[in-house]
């Protein structure tokens, strides 16, 4: 393989979240009074850290978000994740040919540690991903699309961002990907291709990305 570490985002790459998550999203910001469709939700927030919620509510009406939004969202999502989440299909078999190949992998996504961590105890995958390999926004200053997460997972891996390859499913995260100079391959499953523009390459189904990194 011709990289030495695999960046995984986690919702929509390693577990089915998009949906759940934007769909609460969607309904709650409605509730409050910002009228957002689950396709609003997608186009506006796929990808982001919870922050960009804030920023973009306040840059079109001028009003702020509760106190306590953050809060009550992850408990919406965090709930539904427990009820329904389930891992992204294909996605054990890629991390076994990786550990079989003894190829470096881990995360970098815009959500908490702990939305992480719930995701990944409800889907199994918490024996893939131990603590040292899990990186969120929350431990840079700035979220996707700036390039900061990747490049502080690389510089935790040890390994330089020209010899990472990144997966990725949001237009935003495909940006980020490429400002760290990194290879990005885009996940269509949700996201078209052609709304994922810059990608070093596409595949709709997980069983496609080990050929691709080959």
């Amino acid at each position: 393989m011709r990289y030495e570490l695999i960046i995984f985002d986690n919702d929509g790459v390693l577990v089915d979240s998009e949906p759940l998550s934007n769909t609460i999203l969607a309904a709650y910001l409605t509730e409050l009074g910002h009228p957002t469709s689950y396709e609003d939700s997608l186009r506006d927030y796929m990808g982001a850290a919870v922050h960009r919620v804030h920023d973009l509510v306040k840059e079109r009406t001028g009003r702020l978000l509760p106190a306590d939004f953050d809060d009550t969202l992850h408990a919406r999502v965090f709930a539904a994740f427990e009820r329904e989440l389930e891992p992204v299909d294909g996605v054990t078999e890629v991390l076994e040919k990786l550990v079989g190949d003894g190829v470096s992998y881990c995360v970098a996504s815009s959500g908490s540690h702990e939305r992480i961590r719930v995701g990944h105890r409800k889907t199994g995958l918490s024996r893939w991903f131990e603590d040292s390999v899990i990186f969120s926004a929350q431990d840079v200053g700035r979220g996707k699309p700036a390039p900061d997460l990747f490049l502080h997972a690389a510089e935790r891996m040890g390994v330089a961002p020209e010899r990472c390859a990144v997966v990725e499913d949001s237009p935003l995260g495909v940006r980020a990907a490429r400002a760290a100079g990194m290879d990005v391959y885009a996940f269509t499953a949700m996201t078209p291709a052609d709304q994922l523009p810059g990608a070093t390459g596409y595949f709709s189904r997980m069983a496609e990305l080990p050929g691709l990194l080959a």
